[in-house]
């Protein structure tokens, strides 16, 4: 068996020659056809053989020239210099080209400002409808604490045709419920509302730790403040607490400063108020009862004795109360204002979270099953070895987002050869 290998494995050609010789020597004129489709199966082999040795040579090289500190220096050092540049097309207008070009973006400049001038008018609505709103938010946090009980007309809600029940089915409901209240304590208000809207909400329950839920138990309110007439537009974030035994607030506050007109060195990049910075408060947490700080135990060895102490050390601890001692969390502040408050009955029985699956379509999913496929195509390539994998570090290719101008050719090998670069990389316009 290993002689009948040795012989087959002699027979297949390896060498560009011995594929020549088997195209331009047929074994017979009478078999023409056959020698011809023979020819085509030859060279498709010799193609995939040279194909496979160039890609796996490719390979090699890309991972050494990655692994040369001095060509990394040099790329990065030329990705940083790609900070504003251009395509190159604008070089070669002509100048009086350029010089209509330039008026164009003069009167960009001017629509940004009128932009500005529209946003202002949106923010004195939102103020002023904001007032319109604050009564029946008024209304509800009395329902949720308890200072208010719904009459039966408030309380009747229209079910869906779809929802209908007998009055069979209804009594048995009704039934049903008496009993279970008759089992337990009567219930003050809606016990838990807000904890429930934040494990609801993705964005929020991330921040929630085990510590906080005690606390969040005690919030009774949260409030949308609008900066006053002719004041910077901002906007505050009021989180009322009934008296509890964790910290002596009543009010915990974020104050979130927006700019709402034009930066004057580079108007172009103005889409509507920006979020500019953010303000906390100081939570007055009762002695030993502060969750976003932990005690941990270190041991320590003398060095010259050898005798070990024990040190005790207080550490910042995960608690979603950090978010009164401001990370930069726009996207939070911004989400509180537009949705959780103006909507919060519904995060809390979970219709407005299926509204907001809805607005997301499907094309992560494809994305990462393309991902699947070329993970698995990689471990199925035979000539694949982990170790020579392509090990790139994170490099800061900075100044690479939408003001420079890459073609997606450009950005598609940027994407392959620095998967983990801190830059956004996106094709300029």
């Amino acid at each position: 068996m290993l002689a009948s290998s040795r012989q087959r494995a002699q027979d297949v050609p390896t060498e560009k020659s011995e594929f020549q010789s088997l195209i331009v020597s047929p074994a017979s004129s009478d078999a023409a056809e056959t020698n011809t489709n023979c020819n085509s199966i030859c060279v498709c082999v010799y193609l995939t053989f040279s194909l496979t040795a160039f890609v796996f040579s490719a390979r090699q090289l890309t991972v050494q020239m990655m692994q040369n500190p001095q060509i990394l220096a040099a790329l990065q050092e030329r990705l940083d210099g790609l900070n504003g540049s251009t395509s190159g097309y604008m070089e070669s207008l002509p100048k009086v080209v350029k010089r209509r070009v330039n008026a164009l973006k003069n009167l960009q400049v001017k629509c940004a400002h009128i932009e500005a001038k529209f946003y202002e008018e949106v923010h004195e609505l939102e103020r002023k409808y904001a007032a319109l709103y604050q009564p029946l938010f008024d209304k509800r946090s009395d329902i949720v604490k308890a200072a208010y009980e719904p009459t039966d007309e408030e309380c009747e809600w229209k079910i869906d045709e779809e929802e209908e029940l007998t009055d069979e089915m209804k009594e048995k409901a009704k039934l049903e419920e008496e009993k279970k209240d008759e089992e337990k304590e009567d219930p003050k208000g809606i016990p838990e509302f807000w904890l429930t809207v934040f494990k609801n909400v993705d964005l929020l329950s991330d921040m929630l730790q085990e510590h906080d839920e005690a606390i969040l138990k005690h919030l009774q309110d949260i409030k949308v403040i609008f900066s006053a007439p002719g004041q910077p537009m901002s906007f505050t974030l009021e989180f009322l607490f009934e008296a509890n035994d964790f910290f002596t607030n009543t009010v915990l506050t974020k104050t979130y400063k927006m700019r709402a007109e034009p930066d004057e060195s580079d108007p172009f990049s103005f889409d509507g108020p920006e979020i500019m910075c953010c303000t906390g408060c100081t939570i007055e947490w009762t002695k030993g009862k502060n969750v976003t700080l932990k005690t941990i135990k270190k041991k320590q060895k003398h060095k010259g004795r050898g005798t070990v102490r024990t040190v005790t050390k207080t550490v910042p601890n995960d608690s979603f109360f950090n978010f009164f001692t401001p990370p930069e969390d726009f996207e939070i502040g911004h989400f509180i204002r537009e949705r959780i408050v103006p909507r919060a009955v519904l995060y809390f029985t979970g219709e407005a979270i299926e509204d907001d699956d809805d607005d997301y379509d499907e094309e992560g999913e494809e994305a990462d099953d393309e991902e699947g496929e070329e993970e698995a195509d990689e471990e199925n390539d035979p000539d694949y070895d982990p170790k020579v994998s392509l090990h790139v570090p994170p490099l800061k290719i900075s100044g690479v987002l939408t003001k420079t101008l890459l073609s997606r050719s450009q950005l598609h090998w940027l994407r392959v050869l620095f998967p983990k670069s801190e830059a956004v990389l996106t094709v300029g316009h």
